[in-house]
């Protein structure tokens, strides 16, 4: 069983910095593409951002592109997003999600069959 735990939420103001973080069990971190999507109230869980298992390729949504950055750490089993200049429309809860192994550069919540409790992120103006 997979277990993603979420870290690093909280509540900015626009144009502030905050570093969310996942922690995964299991031994193949490795071997399997992550994301991080989000979530806010009456509306779609959206993605945000994906790694490759090796970490060599991201992708990003255009939305948060030149403003966050996703990054990982195999021997941590981690996975990061840096977000900077944060946006009131930022706000979410934020999901980290193992992807299906040969799913990298997928965008889509169902390429990803595990998932965090998530990371209440929220962005005052």
């Amino acid at each position: 069983q997979v277990q993603l735990v979420e870290s690093g939420g909280g509540l900015v103001q626009a144009g502030d910095s905050l570093r969310l973080s996942c922690a995964a069990s299991g031994r193949t971190f490795s071997s399997y593409p992550m994301g991080w999507f989000r979530q806010v109230p009456g509306k779609e869980r959206e993605f945000v951002a994906g790694i490759s298992p090796a970490g060599g390729v991201t992708w990003y949504a255009d939305s948060v592109k030149g403003r966050f950055t996703i990054s990982r750490d195999n021997a941590k089993n981690t996975v990061h997003l840096q977000m900077i200049s944060l946006k009131p429309e930022d706000t979410a809860v934020y999901y980290c999600a193992r992807g299906q192994i040969g799913a990298s550069g997928g965008r889509n919540r169902y390429g990803y069959d595990y998932w965090g409790q998530g990371t209440q992120v929220t962005v005052s103006s």
